[in-house]
């Protein structure tokens, strides 16, 4: 149902977007719930249910998984633009994210962990991507209810990825892993059964169809591209095996310097592109230093289920007030800080109107957050030593200042992108904000390695201090980017 028939079923909104409200939640439950638990499944020793690998190499594990969940949302929004549409991508996305938490719910080791991370992967780039923008199609341009229909939506992934952790957390640990894994698997159904049955009524039917279809002259290059890109893989798989080389951490590497090249490799591509004016390259140009800066905030931000998850697990009393939790129970303090913030920054922006920050001078702010909050972490160990258990408020006041960066950042980012994009270049750019967060993994799969008791204040210490001077550095930028930007802040 389109806006044209202003379709109010759902709050005032139309009802295709509870469709999505829900299909989306579901899905952040499944995703969330396993990631709240997959750390301390991959660690733990077998006798307590785990797979017993290494500690060091299951946080790079962790880390190069989000990377590639991110780099494969490029892949996702492609194939719904121009191959099947994204009523059909988001369907099979879903599907293939079930089949990876049944994958994980087995007691087939790590054959059934490598099975489930691909499965997933897949899954979610086919997925996250397009149901966003299948939100927006529910809403003509001119629509009021546009902006306040996507706060309903994200309000959605808040809450599922909130209650995930707690229920498939204590489940996970106090019965088994597996059976966690499973409750994943079902929240996914849940999603799936919801989007199969409303969707046939409430979605629009041009949801059904490419936005790009592939023309029969273009197939022939991209099936050539395709060939080649995967006989390189293939081939580099081959060389390694050669040389001995074949292994998790040298497969870890590889994709880390991948998916740090791909952005790059889209910068050059724009800036050297005839198709951008010289406004459009200005632009560009002053999207560099915020891009950089949504690296090392989002490697920040997402060593929340890795390194601080870790924290929680092994260095963290968990009680409180008499009330027993998992470790996991930590992995809802992001959903939860953001629904509590969101309403306060929605307010802050509006009250300030044209006295609020800019989007450079917003982007130093959030760095600053983000580098206190590991600069925070600091203080257990230096005040208790690191082989004492603490208070869970440590763990809490470091996620409550993470995400007072992440409304500096997150959502100004999406905006500043769309802004900044040339015409030429639209869904590029877009997709530059997602290969952030995915380099930002990358990079955290390397730095991962050198965290341990023994080096674990430092560590906390200088990826907080580089991150807070580089805040710093933005700052005294932001007249510089500003003139680049032309007109947009």
């Amino acid at each position: 149902m389109n806006s044209e028939s202003m379709d109010k079923a759902f709050f005032g909104h139309p009802r295709g977007l509870s469709t999505l409200f829900f299909t989306e939640m579901w899905e952040r439950f499944s995703y969330y719930g396993m990631r709240a638990i997959l750390l301390f499944y991959m660690y733990y020793s077998v006798s307590d249910g785990g797979l017993g690998i290494d500690k060091t190499t299951a946080a790079s594990i962790m880390a190069i998984y989000g990377s590639l969940v991110y780099l494969s949302s490029v892949i996702g929004g492609f194939i719904s633009d121009r191959i099947l549409g994204s009523r059909r991508t988001v369907f099979i996305g879903g599907v293939l994210i079930m089949l990876g938490h049944i994958a994980l719910s087995t007691p087939y080791g790590k054959g059934a962990l490598l099975l489930s991370i691909i499965l997933i992967v897949l899954g979610t780039g086919l997925l996250k991507p397009n149901v966003s923008e299948m939100v927006g199609s529910l809403y003509s341009s001119n629509d009021p209810r546009r902006d306040a229909g996507f706060n309903i939506f994200v309000f959605g992934i808040n809450v599922g990825a909130l209650v995930s952790p707690i229920v498939v957390g204590q489940l996970g640990f106090n019965v088994n892993f597996h059976l966690g894994f499973s409750l994943a698997a079902i929240g996914m159904f849940f999603g799936l059964l919801q989007y199969w049955l409303d969707g046939r009524k409430y979605l629009s039917k041009d949801s059904l169809y490419p936005t790009d279809p592939i023309e029969s002259d273009e197939l022939k290059g991209l099936l050539t591209k395709t060939v080649i890109g995967i006989a390189a893989i293939v081939l580099i798989l081959i060389i390694m095996n050669l040389l001995n080389a074949l292994n998790i951490t040298n497969i870890i590497n590889l994709i880390s310097i991948i998916a740090v090249l791909i952005p790059i490799y889209y910068f050059v591509l724009m800036l050297s592109s005839r198709k951008i004016t010289k406004v459009e390259r200005s632009r560009v140009l002053a999207y560099i230093p915020l891009f950089i800066a949504s690296v090392l905030f989002w490697s920040i931000e997402e060593q929340g289920s890795v390194v601080l998850a870790l924290f929680a697990g092994e260095q963290t009393r968990l009680s409180l007030f008499g009330f027993h939790f998992a470790p996991s129970l930590f992995q809802s303090m992001n959903p939860l800080f953001i629904i509590i913030y969101v309403p306060f920054f929605a307010w802050l922006w509006v009250k300030l109107g044209s006295k609020q920050p800019s989007s450079p001078m917003k982007f130093s702010i959030g760095l600053f957050f983000a580098g206190l909050s590991f600069m925070w972490m600091m203080l257990p160990g230096i005040l208790f030593g690191t082989d004492k258990l603490v208070s869970p408020f440590w763990l809490i006041i470091s996620w409550a200042l993470v995400i007072i960066g992440e409304m500096n950042i997150s959502p100004i980012g999406l905006s500043v992108t769309t802004k900044l994009a040339p015409k030429a270049f639209q869904s590029q750019m877009m997709s530059m904000w997602f290969l952030g967060d995915a380099a930002a993994q990358a990079i955290n799969a390397q730095i991962v390695k050198l965290y341990s008791h023994g080096t674990e204040v430092m560590y906390y210490g200088v990826v907080g201090a580089i991150t807070i001077a580089f805040g710093i550095i933005l700052l005294f930028f932001v007249p510089k980017i500003e003139k680049l930007m032309s007109g947009v802040l």
